[in-house]
């Protein structure tokens, strides 16, 4: 799966590890992604989507409806 929101669009990000000797190694900062599925009752099916775990409490209050139609707006399919 890829580690990548539907909804807010966060990707991982990129850094160091840095050991105790001080030397860098590079790593990978992943969000918090979830795969969720939701009943759509405007098209009475299910939609699963790939969301990170603020964007799961965006749709917690401004519906799955309002959330669809913010993934569309963006380019992304349901």
């Amino acid at each position: 799966m890829s580690a990548h929101c539907q909804l807010t669009g966060s990707k991982p990000g990129f850094g160091n590890n840095i050991s105790h000797s001080h030397r860098r190694t590079s790593r990978r900062f992943d969000p918090n992604v979830q795969r969720k599925r939701y009943w759509l009752p405007g098209e009475g099916r299910y939609v699963r989507l790939t969301l990170s775990a603020r964007a799961i409490k965006t749709v917690d209050s401004i519906g799955i409806e309002a959330a669809v139609a913010r993934i569309r707006a963006r380019g992304g399919r349901v």
